[in-house]
């Protein structure tokens, strides 16, 4: 009989050959990993881009630039529970190889899209990828590392986030500068090609002895559940008013699906998500942290970049320049944060790095049209070092909290979390932009006629367009229009504050500070006890 200590040990030992070839295999592991992160992070700088009328992009309004964004993320965070049951049961490496495949497909239709409807629809395929390639990049980690040498490697594959997060805004900066706005997916595809035949060639396949059954209703439920919800948050923020019966039953439909899916997940005896696992309080924290992070960061780059380029008229490729602090930082910090956690316990380092975040999204409320840039610049840099202080110690909690063969499942629910934190910031906050846009720029558009009013109100874009097609007419807009923007971002930069220190008082709360070995001995067998 197998105990709850035998569950959460060491587990068998990595066969010799694959140990020796180890960090080669993490190499593979961040190129596979760095085109999901590249992707989000050069789309970022190429917002703007596509919202322009064409030729020049595709005429995307604010909540379909959003929609552009959440296609792929709600996709991804709806498959992650079934790819990862589905890479322990079928393999990892044959997983991973056809989340690729998917991915490089969808970002070569992207490229060609020639409308928002159809770039959505792309975004989503893409999104369908990567649900198989994230957990699995993870997964194959955990089992070609030995447990005292896996806070390292997840250090430095985190540090591997902050290195796409660095040069997907300048590689997207330097493509739009010089190709059209596809482009900025077409790169993705040489990137796949690479990524797939070194992975043929080194990664070794593993699965799960004894893995669960996929659970189709429960898929279908979270997909549903999270597409309605968003969905309401963003029809909200383009009308400014959540208080209309369409956005309140939108709204409500998804938080009742969502329950149903619970209901479905505590009862099924294959569930995609095992909410056993929640009944331990620090990976549950540590769940709430990532999420919430995410929230609040993604949230403010989509407005960062309206602020670099639209009011402070940057161009693409200065935009990503000016990002670089951000990955920079968690470059550096993330590898090395668990000499923190090895210092200052994982409570005190992760509280930090939250109370840094909130504190950086406060600061935005701080800029203006002529804030000296460097002060951004800085606020950037102290943002990815919170980000590098949380994401590598709530990822080596997770990962080692369940089993070595489980590693597909642990990895599913922290990137889930991941992308339904992402994905709801980009909703929410987004939400709270346009509304806070739409109500400071409303009572300028008087001079306009009826019929360009609406239009006009949606974004900063749309108002800097319709200045410039009107001409000299339109220039007592421009102003207006960047004061509005100011103003809704600085509204937007509290929210998010508000939501990282809510996520402080979690972690603070929840998390463990310096444990003996004999007492974290003690709490994995607890953990274990709490999965049965």
């Amino acid at each position: 009989m197998t105990t709850p200590a035998d569950r959460v040990g060491e587990g068998p030992r990595i066969p010799e050959a694959v140990h020796r070839r180890r960090w080669a295999i993490l190499g593979v592991l961040m190129l596979s990993l760095l085109i999901v992160v590249l992707d989000n992070s050069i789309l970022n700088v190429a917002v703007k881009t596509i919202s322009t009328p064409a030729p020049t992009g595709l005429g995307a309004t604010q909540s379909e630039l959003e929609w552009a964004i959440n296609a792929y993320t709600l996709v991804f965070a709806g498959l992650l529970f079934s790819s990862g049951l589905l890479g322990d049961r079928l393999g990892r490496k044959k997983v991973l190889l056809g989340g690729l495949v998917a991915f490089g497909i969808g970002s070569a239709l992207a490229a060609e899209s020639g409308s928002p409807a159809q770039l959505i629809a792309f975004r989503a395929i893409m999104g369908f990828g990567a649900a198989f390639v994230m957990p699995a990049t993870l997964a194959v980690l955990m089992n070609v590392f030995e447990r005292d040498e896996q806070p390292k490697a997840i250090g430095i594959w985190a540090g591997g986030v902050g290195l796409a997060i660095a040069i997907g805004p300048i590689t997207g900066g330097v493509l739009l500068d010089h190709f059209w706005w596809g482009s900025v997916f077409l790169i993705n595809v040489p990137i796949v090609l690479i990524a797939l035949a070194l992975m043929v060639w080194l990664v070794p396949d593993s699965r799960d002895p004894r893995p669960g059954r996929i659970d189709p209703v429960g898929v279908v439920l979270s997909v549903v559940g999270l597409v309605l919800l968003v969905y309401g948050i963003i029809k909200g923020g383009e009308l400014a008013d959540f208080t209309d019966a369409k956005v309140l039953a939108t709204i409500g439909a998804g938080l009742v699906v969502l329950v149903a899916f619970v209901v479905h997940e505590k009862r099924s005896d294959h569930p995609s998500l095992d909410v056993g696992y929640f009944r331990n309080k620090v990976f549950s924290a540590a769940m709430a942290a990532i999420a919430l992070v995410f929230f609040a960061l993604m949230g403010v780059t989509f407005f960062a970049v309206f602020y670099t380029q639209s009011v402070r008229g940057y161009t693409p490729l200065e935009t990503g320049l000016l990002m670089l602090p951000l990955a920079a930082a968690q470059l550096i910090f993330a590898p090395r944060a668990r000499l923190v956690v090895d210092r200052f316990g994982n409570k005190a380092t992760t509280t930090a790095g939250m109370l840094l975040i909130a504190a950086m999204l406060a600061a935005f409320a701080t800029l203006d049209a002529d804030t000296p840039i460097w002060l951004l610049e800085v606020i950037f840099f102290l943002m990815g070092t919170g980000m590098a202080h949380i994401m590598t110690p709530t990822s080596v909690v997770i990962m080692q909290a369940l089993p070595r063969e489980k590693a597909g499942s642990a990895s599913a629910l922290s990137n889930t979390f991941r992308q339904v934190g992402g994905a709801l910031g980009i909703a929410v906050l987004g939400s709270v932009l346009s509304t806070a846009y739409r109500n400071g720029i409303e009572g300028k558009l008087g001079a306009l006629p009826a019929g360009l009013r609406d239009t006009a109100g949606e974004s900063i874009e749309a108002t800097l367009g319709v200045a410039a097609k009107l001409g000299p007419r339109g220039a007592a807009l421009v102003t207006p229009a960047h004061d509005a923007f100011l103003h809704a971002m600085h509204v937007t930069a509290f929210w998010g504050a508000g939501v990282a220190l809510i996520g402080a008082v979690v972690v603070a709360r929840y998390l463990p500070g310096r444990t003996p070995a004999r007492q974290q001995g003690e709490d994995e067998q607890e953990l274990a006890a709490a999965m049965d």
